[in-house]
């Protein structure tokens, strides 16, 4: 809204034709990011008092490790505030008719009101196991589905980019895998609600989920921009002078308005950011699910829509062994009776080996950090 003001009224009045940049892309990823962090920074005591007001407090289970009892009564459901703040910078300041932004939002806000009916669930109705947990998958999949029906059916992503599979530390241009729509459709629908449920099992001490998930976004939003920027580079090439876009110079998919997508990126790092100063150690709020299934959920489509899912692995991979540690716990259970972890998810097993929180947090960030960098370095890997 802000940017057609700026650029489609104001920009036209004698003396102010200066605010023709917000049509840049670089000046509204600034202006998007701090929009955002002020949203989440500033409402950010007000929001709490009223969850507290409310009686909106964490619900401890039984089975997790007995120091997490001290945090019942927590304000949870601060995930709400990531969630508007991010909304909110996002219409503000994004070119709505970009379609890829509408979808990855869409998304977003989805799984944002599946994981609020959980938390509600848990609060309001006293039971510390939330939705069934098959009705909040079908929930997420029938969200993450429609969605990439529509992706792979439709015209959103260029023809020769839409079934390709990108393949890091490959040229894309002749490293890449074609899918069948309805392949590419059940592969992306798995990618989104994989990296949503990722998360979420993350987010178990104060500020672990939301470390990671914002350096996910500001990761991803070095990929959209370099995945959809139309900036032209001229390269010699054995001696011939050929002009290509940055896309094209990486070797990675050129997006066609995935541009507005790193405008996403840094409405969600904004928000992150506001968020993180109430939830780090000790917490004055957790974001509870309805925060990490929309940030999961987001992350998600963010690495669909810049063609970027394997990578995932590599630039999410703290959610990855996260998830992972649950799946190998569950599995060795059934089979042999016997537990691979103390407890899972894997931050509960150094929780219980008498790793103190703090180091637990800080530690699982430096390996996100690790992680995000080493998945930046396959943009000259290729």
């Amino acid at each position: 809204m802000l940017f057609y003001l700026f650029y489609d009224v104001l920009s036209r009045v004698e003396g102010l034709g200066f605010l023709r940049v917000v049509r840049y892309p670089s000046t509204r990823l600034l202006a998007t990011a701090v929009t955002s962090l002020l949203i989440s920074f500033l409402l950010g005591p007000w929001f709490i008092e009223r969850l507290r007001s409310k009686q909106y407090g964490q619900q401890i289970r039984d089975d997790g490790p007995a120091t997490h009892r001290k945090k019942a009564g927590t304000p949870t459901m601060g995930g709400s505030l990531i969630l508007f703040a991010l909304v909110m910078a996002t219409l503000l300041w994004c070119d709505l008719r970009s379609q890829l932004v509408w979808l990855t939002l869409m998304v977003t806000v989805g799984f944002g009101l599946v994981g609020f009916a959980d938390d509600y669930t848990k609060i309001v109705k006293k039971n510390t196991k939330g939705l069934p947990g098959k009705l909040r998958l079908g929930c997420e999949f029938l969200i993450a589905g429609a969605v990439m029906t529509y992706v792979f059916y439709s015209h959103v992503l260029d023809p020769g980019v839409r079934l390709a599979l990108q393949l890091p530390f490959h040229n894309f241009y002749g490293g890449h895998i074609i899918l069948p729509a309805w392949l590419y459709v059940i592969f992306a629908t798995v990618v989104v609600v994989g990296t949503a449920n990722a998360v979420n099992l993350t987010d178990g001490l104060d500020g672990l989920a939301i470390g990671p998930s914002s350096m996910c976004a500001a990761t991803f939003l070095i990929f959209a921009y370099l995945a959809g920027v139309e900036t032209t580079i001229l390269v010699n090439i054995g001696g011939e002078v050929r002009s290509h876009n940055l896309a094209q110079y990486l070797h990675i998919a050129h997006i066609r308005g995935a541009t507005e997508l790193a405008v996403f990126c840094a409405a969600m790092c904004g928000a992150g950011i506001g968020f993180l100063w109430y939830n780090a150690y000790p917490a004055s709020v957790f974001m509870g699910d309805v925060g990490a299934l929309s940030l999961g959920g987001a992350v998600g489509m963010l690495a669909v829509l810049t063609k970027n899912e394997l990578v995932l692995l590599i630039v999410g991979g703290l959610f990855v062994v996260e998830a992972l540690s649950v799946i190998i716990q569950v599995g060795s259970y059934k089979l042999r009776r016997k537990r691979v972890f103390l407890m899972a998810p894997i931050h509960h097993h150094y929780e219980l080996k008498g790793w103190q929180e703090p180091k637990i947090i800080v530690r699982f960030w430096l390996v996100s950090v690790l992680l995000a960098l080493l998945a930046l370095g396959t943009l000259k890997l290729r």
